[in-house]
């Protein structure tokens, strides 16, 4: 796949933050392209499955095509029973990781491993990042309610140039476009017009095309336009962004606590303050009961619930087996007697990374460099606002989304979860990592409404990378259970 094919549109979002977009894309390159023991027809299949998982159509017609440029057998598209036993035999480690990592055993490492079709453990290694990364980056797609735009051309495949934000250059596109999509391009641009004093001063500083601004494309007339600017520029009018409904399940949320929907940036800063001045010393009891307590809030949290029942696309279901088989809150896995995963126990940088990279040359540096972009990315703002230390709220935002999974920080006060993350923002964060296929445009517009969008598609990359970096810990736990 070329980094700067004009139809990676998601890649082009990615590039509101270059410094990780640079680290992701050699990532990726390498795993898909690089030296590796995995045939390339392998990857590019593994890359298909792994997407199918999470029903985006977008993701799997792309590698699909690009299963073929690399001389992939076309039959194996036809599905699960065309393709070889050896291939196949990874169809649970897939459907595992992607809903409920904790319940990988080393036996299913020890079944790939053995027999006539056995695989390498330096292939296991590949195969695992690869499906972990691409379940991940389904969850981005999704997150940033790029999907609608993206599903409905006729083909993964966009001829012409890039969208523009240029209201002179857009109607000259030669891109297939959406009906539905084009009316709601004219009604973004006649909002951007009215807007467009008021966004000179940050146009002028503006380097790069805004590229989410043209995909996401608010759903309804009237509903409230998203800052264009990077790291700068125009915020959501408040007064509006109520009516861009998360579905009639968060809008019901939303109803009930007002209060939490509506916070400001300013009293989320505020809060940030008061947590970072007054550092309360706790005892290892009462963190784990914080811990206890926002994984059991975790697990009553509804994620954001479909309209209607809706099938598996024609186009994907024959890569899915077992199709019901999703996410179960982890704080109910009950009888089964999981315990919960411990940082201080196995951790990315003191035994995922020297594992990855021992069985999978340089894997573990490219991934080490992502996980850090993701986690250490700031511009010190927040929705507009200059020189401020969003540190709390990254480190609650990722720590969450791995509480999701089953992962304590041993040394995070999870009682600065709840302070800092509101219901609705807990509500996507949970539907974006457990079911992505959910999330809609307006769930994206109707979320953090008072920050730009380069902040959005922070918050969209944070828990891209703290999943992924969360089922490839569940994975390399049981390598190396299996190993000694």
């Amino acid at each position: 796949m070329d980094d700067l094919d004009d139809c990676d549109q998601v890649t082009q979002v990615i590039g509101y933050h270059p410094r990780y977009r640079d680290h992701f894309l050699r990532t990726q390159n390498f795993i898909m392209k690089g030296d590796g023991p995995l045939p390339y027809a392998y990857r590019y299949y593994l890359a298909i499955i792994a997407a199918a998982r999470h029903q985006c159509p977008y993701l799997v017609k792309r590698y699909e095509k690009e299963f073929l440029n690399q001389g992939g057998n076309r039959e194996w598209l036809n599905g699960v029973d065309y393709i070889p036993a050896k291939l196949r035999a990874i169809y649970d480690i897939n459907k595992i990781l992607a809903h409920r990592p904790w319940l990988l055993r080393k036996e299913h490492i020890e079944r790939l491993t053995k027999g006539k079709n056995s695989w390498s453990l330096s292939e296991v290694v590949h195969a695992m990042v690869l499906i972990s990364h691409f379940h991940s980056l389904s969850s981005f797609v999704f997150s940033c309610g790029l999907t609608q735009k993206l599903d409905g051309l006729s083909s993964p495949k966009l001829k012409g140039a890039p969208v523009s934000l240029d209201p002179a250059t857009r109607q000259t596109t030669t891109s297939p476009i959406h009906p539905q999509i084009q009316l709601q391009q004219q009604q973004q641009q006649q909002h951007q017009q009215q807007q467009q004093l008021q966004l000179q001063q940050q146009q002028q500083q503006q380097q790069q095309k805004n590229v989410l601004g043209e995909i996401s494309l608010n759903n309804g007339s009237g509903s409230s336009s998203i800052g264009v600017g990077i790291n700068g520029g125009a915020t959501d009018n408040k007064g509006n962004a109520a009516s861009n409904g998360f579905g009639q399940h968060y809008l019901a949320t939303a109803q009930q606590q007002p209060q939490q929907h509506g916070i400001s940036v300013e009293a989320l800063m505020e809060r940030m303050k008061v947590l970072s001045q007054n550092q309360d010393e706790c005892s290892e009891a009462e963190l784990s009961n914080r811990f206890k307590s926002v994984e059991l809030q975790t697990a009553e949290l509804a994620a954001v619930t479909p309209e209607a029942t809706v099938a598996l696309p024609p186009i994907i279901s024959h890569y899915v087996d077992d199709p019901n088989f999703t996410y179960e809150d982890f704080a109910r896995r009950g009888a089964e007697n999981i315990n919960t995963f411990r940082i201080q126990d196995y951790s990315w940088e003191d035994h995922g990374y020297s594992l990855v990279d021992g069985l999978y040359n340089d894997v573990g540096t490219f991934l080490d460099a992502k996980f850090r972009a993701a986690y250490n990315l700031t511009y010190f703002t927040m929705g507009g606002i200059k020189n401020v230390d969003t540190s709390k709220f990254r480190r609650a935002i990722w720590n969450y989304i791995q509480c999701i999974f089953g992962i304590r920080h041993d040394d995070y006060d999870y009682g600065e979860v709840n302070q800092l993350l509101v219901r609705p923002l807990k509500m996507f964060i949970k539907t974006v990592c457990c079911f992505p296929e959910r999330i809609t445009t307006k769930d994206y517009d109707s979320v953090l409404v008072e920050l730009q969008d380069s902040e959005k598609v922070h918050v969209n990359l944070m828990i891209m990378e703290a999943r992924n970096q969360a089922e490839l810990l569940y994975a390399l736990r049981e390598i190396m259970r299996y190993m000694t």
